[in-house]
């Protein structure tokens, strides 16, 4: 399986414009899932939630979602990218999950970061996992990955590969993710952004890139500099997170001991 980032540095609020920038890197290379920051057509930094429903659109029926399931039927690849949805009178920071054939679903960010409590409703749908071609995929949004049970949720339901759009602004999460790797034996797609948001006097967010994709046994094999925009595609064999075993007599799975996993 071939997998890819993009790793990319929106301008806040121009939508059409990142979109423009977006698509000819998705056009040109080939793979079978490229994966997108989180919020990357609109850039991150809302001042509020009236800003953000004013950004936010529909999905599948909006028009960074409908740009994507275009581009993703023209090149025959999936993509997952992080966005920001209206649903009625509320917002929430999502990823949609799109196919060659069109719209598969969508994820609600379920662990909302900082000022992200002032502006998008609290995710409200189940970690899923997705089948995109051989492989079974499961999505998490960037600060889901501080909270273990995100990944180990989605690798119990299966999953071969976690796509994590992301507007990482903390240092931790590029190694953080070696150890989620390891711990699940799957693969985890990260894509951030770079650059610098001032939306207020006082508060300036510099995104710290690193874009990776790590294996199984925390190999990175693949990892984006710090403020560069940048595109990386990587082949990767599937079969490997489909193995737990990491010894001849130990697999991480089967010898956990969930009978004894809760608190006195």
């Amino acid at each position: 399986m071939r997998v890819g980032f993009i790793q990319n540095n929106p301008v806040f609020g121009k939508i059409g414009y990142n979109l423009s920038k977006i698509e000819p890197l998705l056009s040109q290379y080939t793979v079978d899932l490229m994966v997108l920051p989180e919020l990357f057509s609109t850039g991150y930094h809302f001042l509020n939630q009236k800003e953000a429903l004013r950004h936010s659109e529909p999905i599948p029926e909006g028009p960074t979602t409908q740009t994507l399931i275009r581009i993703s039927n023209k090149n025959k690849t999936s993509i997952i990218a992080g966005i920001a949805e209206r649903y009625g009178n509320r917002s929430y920071n999502a990823a949609v999950i799109i196919g060659p054939n069109g719209y598969l679903g969508k994820y609600r960010k379920i662990h909302l970061f900082d000022t992200e409590k002032n502006c998008f409703d609290k995710g409200d749908l189940p970690l899923k996992v997705f089948n995109i071609g051989s492989a079974r995929v499961g999505v998490m949004i960037c600060f889901d990955w501080r909270f273990p049970e995100t990944a180990r949720t989605l690798a119990l339901s299966g999953a071969d590969l976690i796509a994590h759009p992301s507007n990482l602004v903390l240092p931790h999460c590029p190694q953080a993710i070696i150890t989620r790797c390891l711990e699940n034996r799957i693969f985890i797609v990260t894509a951030n952004r770079v650059g610098t948001e001032k939306r207020t006097p006082n508060n300036s967010l510099n995104f710290i890139g690193q874009s990776q994709v790590v294996d199984p046994d925390g190999d990175v094999l693949c990892r984006a500099s710090e403020k560069q925009e940048e595109t990386k595609v990587v082949d990767i064999d599937i079969e490997k997170s489909r193995n737990k075993y990491i010894n001849s007599s130990d697999d991480l799975f089967t010898n956990r001991r969930p009978d004894l996993y809760r608190l006195q």
